[in-house]
């Protein structure tokens, strides 16, 4: 028997379609169901084989479903949550891949309440400059890290849960508070992320742009590889930690 029954995935670019494929190719799932804001991209993710069927609402996701992963935008998560809260059963197990938590945290005390044992957050350690679901792919996760930040709350099987489907992604799994997650990782990858993207955004904006670009080498391309991450994601995940940023 399959690790995870039924997983939903809202959100299936890159974090969410590689947790997918991993799970898939792991042999650790059995049906994935996908739900979003753009149909043209959850068909084309059906069409791609990384889920099995598109949702068209939360209540028809969540019927029967044994893990949740929430790989929007950290930005859109509150949002999500409490549009599913109401459809949400007994035992389905929520984790996240945002890169910043306490917002997260606190995001679900508003609107998950109820169902805070079953609520396990947590921060995949992996990424590329590119996005989407076609920039997906199965082995994304293999020799990472997943830190999880769990609640005072959780029930152990949740925690279990959520640890085991990430090591079948080929990761592996450490255990954080939030607000050491999110110091860390200001320092380490999101004040990283906005100097690549002030500096291009600041020589594109130049009179002489197409000079300067023409002569950048190696090392302007490994520090602003990263400024060709998703733009969205970068900017809510910035917005979530700013205390931890200008701390």
């Amino acid at each position: 028997m399959a690790l995870i029954g039924k997983l939903v995935v809202c959100g299936v670019g890159l974090i969410g379609g590689s947790f997918a494929l991993a799970l898939r190719e792991a042999g650790a799932v059995g049906r994935i169901v996908g739900i979003g804001r753009t149909s043209a991209a959850l068909e084309r993710a059906r069409e791609l084989g990384v889920i099995d069927e598109v949702a068209e609402d939360w209540a028809g996701a969540l019927d029967g479903a044994d893990l949740v992963l929430l790989a929007a935008p950290v930005g859109q998560l509150e949002g999500i949550m409490a549009a599913m809260a109401p459809h949400l059963q007994a035992g389905t197990v929520v984790t996240d891949a945002g890169s910043t938590k306490r917002d997260v945290i606190e995001a679900a005390y508003r609107h998950l309440d109820a169902h805070l044992p079953y609520v396990v957050p947590a921060h995949p350690i992996a990424g590329a400059e590119k996005s989407g679901v076609e920039a997906a792919f199965a082995t994304l996760y293999r020799d990472r890290k997943v830190v999880l930040t769990p609640l005072p709350e959780n029930e152990a099987a949740a925690v279990e849960m959520v640890r085991a489907a990430w090591t079948a992604c080929g990761a592996t799994v450490v255990d954080m508070a939030p607000q050491d997650h999110d110091r860390v990782f200001a320092a380490v990858s999101h004040l990283p992320h906005l100097l690549a993207f002030g500096l291009v955004h600041d020589l594109a904006g130049r009179a002489n742009a197409e000079l300067l670009f023409s002569h950048a080498a190696s090392g302007f391309r490994d520090f602003t590889r990263i400024a060709g991450s998703h733009p969205e994601m970068w900017r809510d995940i910035c917005i979530a930690n700013r205390q931890a940023l200008l701390g």
